[in-house]
């Protein structure tokens, strides 16, 4: 019978801290920009809910205008997740009442036909202060990296516009480099969009936080490192008893060996490396980073199935 570990060991902190210039930058830009907005559109991971959203927002954005908590890639969680996760959300203080599930890949997504009648409704609803004399409505979208606020507004601005797409969209984090001009998407009633860096806390103190972050590509893979990506991989389908990577990896059963899996993975694949001895004769090893890109590819493509990766927190 095999033995999974219980927990995940400590990292190196400095690994997950992931805080470029830009993003202070970013920060301070958007606290300029909030005379000029109505309503804030916060985006996340439905995969992550809880973890790795930035408190600061809280605190210095979305506490001070009308809030909605959009969470994308709803197609990578199990739909009756939805209601626990709400559920959960609402037993947080100073969070979003308005919550959406979304996928900007699905032009016909419920959740993305609801994003603009809801932003208006709670604008409508709001005292305005030094913009009540304003015809138009200006809605700012936040949240960390790679969560899809680029990909929001490109299909608000397709939906409503019929335009091409008016903010880069990439599978790295970080693409949005700074508080852009604002982006029309609607016309009637008039809506402009401000698309906005994604801004991570200064320090991820919380070990399991930071690679929950870095498994859906909130963090850019290379600084954490990918054999470490794929070890955190591996200990949680361990620990939910999920082995679809077994058949990936070319294993005869489930492991908690980050190296063996790795190393059948590559020979599996039949990808190895030549390196320099110290006496200049060659190695040939198994590419154990090529196999540990391929398990992390493999789980954010849903080859492993539909994974609330913090349905330990909701529960």
């Amino acid at each position: 019978m095999n033995r999974f570990r219980t927990s995940f060991p400590t990292v190196n902190r400095e690994l997950l801290n992931w805080f470029p210039g830009h993003m202070g930058k970013g920060i301070k830009q958007m606290q300029q920009k909030l005379k000029l907005v109505d309503c804030v559109i916060e985006i996340h991971d439905a995969r992550i809910p809880l973890s790795g959203r930035n408190s600061e927002f809280r605190y210095t954005i979305s506490g001070v205008k009308p809030h909605v908590l959009v969470l994308n890639k709803k197609d990578m969680i199990e739909r009756r997740s939805q209601r626990a996760i709400v559920d959960r959300l609402l037993r947080e203080e100073n969070d979003s009442k308005h919550v959406l599930f979304t996928n900007c890949k699905d032009q016909s997504c419920d959740g993305i036909r609801k994003v603009m009648p809801l932003a208006q409704e709670l604008i409508l609803a709001s005292n305005r202060y030094n913009r009540v004399d304003q015809k138009e409505y200006c809605i700012m979208i936040i949240g960390v990296p790679n969560v899809g606020k680029s990909s929001l507004i490109n299909v608000l601005r397709n939906r409503h516009l019929n335009k091409r797409a008016a903010s880069q969209v990439g599978a790295v984090a970080g693409i949005t480099r700074s508080v852009l001009n604002k982006i029309k998407i609607c016309d009637d009633p008039l809506v402009y969009l401000l698309d906005t860096p994604g801004i991570l806390k200064p320090n991820i103190a919380d070990n399991e936080m930071g690679l929950r972050l870095a498994l859906v590509s909130c963090l850019q893979d290379h600084l954490v490192g990918e054999e470490l990506i794929a070890d955190y991989l591996l200990y949680l389908m361990n620990k939910r008893n999920n082995f679809k990577y077994v058949e990936l990896m070319g294993l005869k059963e489930p492991s908690d060996n980050v190296a063996e899996v790795l190393i059948t993975g590559a020979q599996h694949l039949n990808r190895s490396i030549r390196l320099r001895n110290y006496d200049g004769t060659m190695l040939v090893r198994p590419d154990t980073k090529l196999a540990a890109k391929h398990m992390i590819k493999a789980f954010r493509n849903g080859v492993f199935g539909k994974i609330l990766i913090d349905s330990d927190k909701i529960d």
